[in-house]
């Protein structure tokens, strides 16, 4: 069957639009000013960045070189100066006459003091502080050591039965170091404390620096987006109104289009229907009547008889064409007996099964509206006809509350693009110039099985407007 192409019109009205923008008269783009303006803002972004991020990396490298070392030192410390007051009560319960143990029961309590002393003393050297002194790092090791030494001696006393000898040791040597120990550890400490102190000095005078310099870039920021902005907002006002009346004259133009559209389709359907048809009739009947005068076994009647239906052929065709062109029964019996009509004429005519459903109180839709709707549906169908690859096909009707719904969905290619979009084409944009004169929305949606739903909606009020 010979199809119609069209979208001619919406086409033309596009590429009228652009012949309107292009001779009007727009002032000079600023795109020159807000390319340097962006350069200027990014290369200040940037520098901004920069200072910021050399700030933050000094502050790490201040905080773990310093705090959180300094913070593990002191814990160290802390486990030596514990470990030391564990001896110095141990000791002073040696020298305690009425205790009945002899001096060696202590030696276990000693060598766990010990053991741990060690440990700590390792740990304590790793993360020693940079600006430690070697003297500083020696003393300690060395005090401990000539510590352990004289434990050492007491309890080989002890051992030898010379209790007196090594309580001795004990309060000449032994508590003397431990507290000369204690103070050294004490030092350490504090000297620690002094750092962090320091540290959080220079922590603070880094907050205080950065806090300026994001108040400024702040502050000349927002002056520099406030000046874009309002110039932005001068030239989009003065494009905008612009483009608002544009909009209004090209829909003006888009309308007056398609209506002069269906009205030439119309016109040429009744043409081809009644002066047209009326003649093949009026042929075919004529070759009839004139078989009837030809003998039976005639060559002639044979050759009426064919050119009879070469005549009623041509005139299906016709026929099928002005239905076509704008189907009669849309005027006559309205949009939904026009659909129950089409549906089974694309059927046969495409071998796509079509599954057509309607729901919801039906309303009366206005001629103009109603051959909108008409031409979307027939556009919809069209569509999967050529690009769908599919045999099969959904069309809903609903007439809802406060609008007209139409669905056309298939599961096959459909017209969606990998992107998601639909493809672009004049028939797409014929329906789209269609749905905005019956102000309502067209959406391409993709089902979760694939292909392509079309959902048009139309507005209650307008189906019931008189339109031209």
């Amino acid at each position: 069957m010979l199809q119609t192409r069209r979208g001619l019109p919406p086409l033309v009205t596009s590429a009228i639009f652009r012949g309107v923008l292009r001779s009007s008269s727009f002032r000079r783009s600023p795109t020159t000013g807000l390319f340097i303006g962006l350069i200027i803002t990014l290369a200040a972004i940037l520098a901004y960045t920069s200072y910021i991020a050399f700030q933050i990396a000094g502050l790490r490298q201040l905080q773990h070189n310093l705090v959180d070392r300094n913070r593990k030192n002191s814990l160290q410390l802390l486990r030596i100066q514990n470990d030391l007051n564990s001896i110095a009560l141990a000791m002073r319960d040696m020298l305690d006459n009425e205790e009945p143990y002899p001096l060696t029961a202590w030696s276990a309590q000693f060598q766990r003091a010990r053991t741990d002393l060690t440990d700590a003393l390792r740990l304590e050297e790793q993360v020693a502080l940079a600006h430690r002194t070697p003297e500083q790092r020696q003393y300690l090791a060395s005090s401990l050591t000539q510590f352990w030494d004289a434990v050492d001696r007491m309890f080989a006393l002890a051992q030898q039965g010379k209790e007196s000898e090594a309580r001795s040791q004990i309060r000449v040597s032994l508590q003397a170091r431990q507290a000369a120990i204690g103070t050294a550890v004490a030092r350490l400490l504090v000297q620690n404390n002094e750092s962090e102190e320091q540290a959080a000095a220079q922590i603070t005078a880094i907050y205080d620096g950065v806090q300026r310099q994001v108040y400024l870039f702040l502050a000349a920021t927002l002056i520099g987006i406030a000046l874009t902005s309002l110039f932005l907002i001068r030239w989009n006002r003065q494009l905008f109104a612009r483009l608002e009346a544009l909009s209004d004259q090209r829909s003006e133009l888009a309308q007056k289009l398609i209506s002069m559209q269906e009205s030439t389709l119309s016109h040429i359907s009744r043409e081809l229907h009644d002066e047209f048809g009326q003649i093949l009739t009026a042929v075919g009947a004529m070759l009839g009547r004139a078989g009837k005068h030809v003998q039976q076994d005639s060559s002639l009647r044979s050759d009426l008889r064919e050119v009879q239906e070469i005549v009623q052929s041509t005139l299906n065709n016709v026929r099928s064409l002005s239905q076509a062109l704008h189907p009669v029964i849309l005027d006559e019996a309205g949009l939904e007996k026009t659909i129950e009509w089409y549906i089974p004429t694309m059927e046969r005519q495409t071998g796509i099964v079509i599954s057509y459903e309607k729901s919801g109180e039906a309303f009366k839709v206005n001629g103009t509206e109603a051959i909108h709707i008409y031409r979307v549906l027939q556009e919809g169908l069209n569509n999967i006809a050529r690009h769908a690859g599919t045999r099969q096909a959904w069309v809903r009707l609903r007439f809802l509350d406060r609008a007209i719904e139409l669905e056309i969905e298939d599961h096959g290619r459909g017209m969606m693009t990998q992107s998601a979009k639909p493809a672009k084409g004049i028939g797409l944009v014929a329906m789209r110039e269609r749905a905005e004169l019956l102000g309502g929305s067209l959406d391409f949606l993709r089902p979760r099985e694939g292909g392509t739903l079309i959902i048009l909606r139309v507005p209650k009020e307008r189906t019931d407007s008189h339109g031209g």
